[in-house]
């Protein structure tokens, strides 16, 4: 008996063995698979989430695949995070692994698009820019929308540091500083809107936080930026950004700022996505 229990463990776990070995070569033909459809610089993240996954390879139906990378963009200096999680995935395993996968089946394909702080930095040309969420102060009665049909993902704040001249003017966007050149720090209120395939922030004022005392030296009020460049200062700290549509296609329904970065998302529902299409161009 101990022996017939000994060697039903030792088949159980060279089952689970195998059964993880299959999945991560799938995982690896499909990351190859995307990473040459969508041109990027490195393999995306694919993993097949589930056990067993052989019984699923056998069904031709995966419940849960999550895919990450990094992709660079023209518009975007630096590289961006793009993922999604495809539920519910119908494919026989032998196309997944010879390639031959090309459109497949999804029942929900959840999309997202993730601008870190830093390329938020190097996009507005602030290297130290921070970007902090606010309690909304306003409503204007259209639940979000402001009746213009954009979808508001929320009330930001905006921190960072611009180079300032001698006489105190805060230098231009396409001014390049001294390394002595003095800085000024400035907080923007700022709107993060999506409106349709694009994400506006649109600066909307000067910050001023109503928890910091007369000693707090490190916020920069209106009254410190020169008149005549207080407009020019808002819109260094206004942008536009075109999602050119979410991975696999899905369009993009909500936007928020999380932990400091700028995230996209979107939703499908019982669609077919192409495997080379992972990123638009």
């Amino acid at each position: 008996m101990r022996k017939l229990i000994i060697g039903l463990l030792c088949l159980a776990g060279l089952a689970v063995v195998i059964d993880f070995g299959a999945a991560a070569y799938t995982e690896y033909h499909v990351s190859r698979q995307l990473r040459t459809g969508a041109d990027l610089s490195a393999d995306p993240e694919v993993t097949f989430h589930g056990f067993p996954f052989t019984a699923q390879a056998m069904a031709g139906r995966y419940d849960n695949v999550a895919i990450r990378a990094r992709s660079m963009r023209p518009d975007i200096p630096g590289e961006i995070g793009i993922e999604a999680t495809l539920n519910g995935l119908h494919a026989p395993a032998s196309q997944l692994l010879d390639g031959e996968a090309r459109s497949v089946q999804v029942d929900r394909v959840d999309a997202r698009m993730r601008i870190e702080p830093t390329e938020l930095g190097r996009l507005f040309g602030i290297p130290d820019l921070q970007v902090h969420t606010r309690p909304a102060d306003k409503s204007d009665g259209t639940g979000g929308s402001g009746g213009s049909g954009m979808t508001t993902g929320g009330a930001l704040v905006l921190t960072g540091t611009l180079p300032t001249a001698p006489n105190g003017r805060v230098l231009g966007a396409g001014v390049t500083p001294s390394n002595s050149a003095p800085r000024v720090r400035v907080q923007i209120q700022a709107d993060l809107m999506l409106d349709g395939d694009l994400v506006r922030i649109q600066a909307t004022g000067f910050y001023q936080d109503k928890n910091s005392g007369p000693a707090d030296t490190t916020k920069t009020s209106e009254s410190e930026i020169l008149e005549a460049d207080r407009g020019a200062v808002l819109e260094r700290f206004s942008r536009t950004i075109d999602t050119k549509e979410l991975p696999f296609g899905v369009r993009p329904t909500e936007v928020e700022a999380l932990g400091g970065h700028i995230v996209v998302e979107g939703v499908g529902r019982n669609v077919t996505i192409d495997l080379d299409r992972l990123q638009q161009p």
